[in-house]
């Protein structure tokens, strides 16, 4: 996660440039190859810092690569934020932050591949997608827009779905169908969750907002 306050000397920003340097180590990896298992020294070379550097920041692997997908959960999270913040309709956030997403195999393929390879993690981490979603969820359904009994389990079925079609977009990566797959995925949940299709069709057909 980002640091609350940027170092105050050179030493401290050596170590937060060595740090930063693991962790963009550790999300190459889980968006190459999701290998976990790599080791210290292949992490620390692909970093370019010394193997005792290591030691330094993480007290093993596993720590490092769970900085890196919080990491990118919350790069992600304030992201959907930041683009919908201005959105009036309940139902186009949730619709935008889906849209927005399912398009990452074209525009984000580092972010869509380590979502695509942390899975099941993915829809229930505190941070990102998962706990915006479910605001989203919860807000459209007590302003009348979307219908469902059970929040966890809409938000198990936006998470699935999402998944599926990060899965079939990062096989596929041509922005046609790319941008196909993830307006149908948010027409079907809206569908799924009580909107009409005319009604569906009108919220999916809206520009996206895009960051200034």
């Amino acid at each position: 996660m980002p640091t609350s306050a940027p170092p105050r000397n050179r030493f401290e920003r050596r170590r937060a440039e060595t740090r930063q340097a693991l962790v963009r180590a550790a999300r190459q990896i889980l968006a190459e190859t999701g290998d976990t298992g790599a080791s210290i020294q292949t992490i620390a070379e692909r970093a370019d810092v010394g193997f005792g550097s290591f030691y330094n920041h993480f007290a093993s692997k596993q720590e490092l690569f769970e900085a890196a997908v919080e990491e990118v959960l919350e790069e992600h999270g304030a992201m959907l934020d930041e683009l919908t913040a201005d959105l009036a309709d309940p139902a186009e956030v949730f619709a935008a932050a889906l849209r927005i997403t399912a398009r990452f195999p074209r525009t984000h393929p580092e972010l869509a591949e380590i979502f695509a390879r942390t899975g099941l993690r993915y829809l229930t981490a505190p941070s990102g997608l998962a706990p915006r979603a479910l605001r989203d969820l919860e807000r459209a359904r007590d302003a009348g827009r979307l219908s469902f009994r059970d929040p966890t389990v809409a938000l198990a079925c936006t998470g699935g779905a999402l998944l599926g079609v990060l899965h079939v977009a990062l096989e596929t990566r041509a922005p046609s169908a790319v941008d196909r797959l993830a307006d149908e995925l948010t027409l079907n949940l809206l569908r799924m969750f009580g909107l009409s299709a005319e009604d569906a069709g009108e919220v999916v057909g809206r520009p996206l907002p895009t960051s200034a």
